[in-house]
């Protein structure tokens, strides 16, 4: 099975180079111009995950195979896409252009969930089929994206997850494109749409809610009242991860914010994430970072 895309193998592909942010463990964001097409040197996407969020402007007639769904983009449309969901743009016309950004999970942190809103869930809506009007408004916002991220404004990551946020509510405001539906089952979908909005559902770890109840794939399994071996199935059908791997991942990175970021001891965050003794998340945090998590507190704010 073919696992997605990381943001090192797109760069990689594309510019036969790695940014070195990515080598941090930071929040990404970048900003592109399609490429225009060329006689003879189309190069169609993959159909393929991506481990990475995408927001599109693409102008042209063209055709999108997006999980279950084939999507005919007449003129102009705005696209959504999220690690979870395989895509591929079929072709562009010859006169076509467009803009798209692109940025992981960690470029939102503390900065809202971007993946509670319906354009970046499994089941949701993520082509929207553009008037020329719809499209002026949104080549102006992501105008406005490129001349913050070109600028050396101190805080102009923050106005650019404040223009995301723009596009994805312009988006969630338009009648959806019209869809063809393939024979193929999404129930698959809905499971891992469900499964992570459990497992999200549970953060941030707080005063309020302080203690995560939902943490093994078997505590999971009966939430969805279904068998752990096909949600496990599920999982690493549309994510190329174990429903370990992507607790074990979300813990994590809980765990770093909190040793950031709050003056509880380790045994607090321990607790707080579910542990029942503070070995067991010295353990499962060395094994992760090969850092206690002393050593992590201790450690250069990233």
């Amino acid at each position: 099975m073919e696992y997605p895309e990381s943001l090192e193998e797109f760069y990689k592909r594309k510019f036969n180079w790695i940014p070195e942010s990515l080598a941090q463990d930071i929040g990404h964001f970048n900003l592109f111009r399609l490429e225009p097409y060329l006689e003879g040197k189309l190069k169609a996407i993959p159909y393929r995950r991506r481990d990475f969020y995408k927001v599109m402007l693409v102008k042209g007639a063209s055709t999108v195979h997006y999980a279950d769904r084939i999507y005919e983009v007449k003129k102009q449309a705005l696209s959504f896409s999220n690690p979870l969901v395989p895509y591929k743009w079929d072709h562009f016309g010859e006169n076509s252009s467009g803009i798209y950004c692109i940025f992981n999970p960690h470029f939102f942190m503390n900065f809202g969930q971007i993946q509670q809103y319906e354009v970046f869930q499994p089941n949701g809506t993520h082509i929207f089929e553009l008037t020329d009007e719809e499209a002026v408004e949104v080549e102006k916002i992501f105008e406005k994206m490129q001349s913050e991220f070109n600028s050396e404004y101190k805080y102009k990551y923050d106005s650019l997850r404040a223009l995301v946020f723009e596009l994805i509510h312009f988006g969630m405001k338009l009648q959806p494109a019209e869809v063809q539906k393939t024979q193929h089952g999404n129930a698959a979908l809905r499971i891992a749409s469900i499964f992570l909005e459990l497992l999200e559902r549970q953060f941030p770890v707080d005063d309020a809610h302080k203690t995560i109840e939902i943490r093994t794939p078997a505590d999971f399994a009966s939430q969805l009242n279904i068998h752990v071996n096909h949600l496990n199935r599920a999982i690493r059908e549309m994510t190329g991860k174990t429903t370990s791997q992507l607790i074990a991942d979300r813990l994590l990175q809980e765990s770093k914010i909190l040793l950031k970021q709050s003056n509880w001891n380790v045994s607090e965050v321990a607790y707080s994430l579910g542990f029942n003794e503070v070995t067991h998340f010295n353990n499962f945090f060395k094994k992760q970072l090969n850092l206690s998590p002393t050593q992590f507190r201790k450690g250069p704010l990233v």
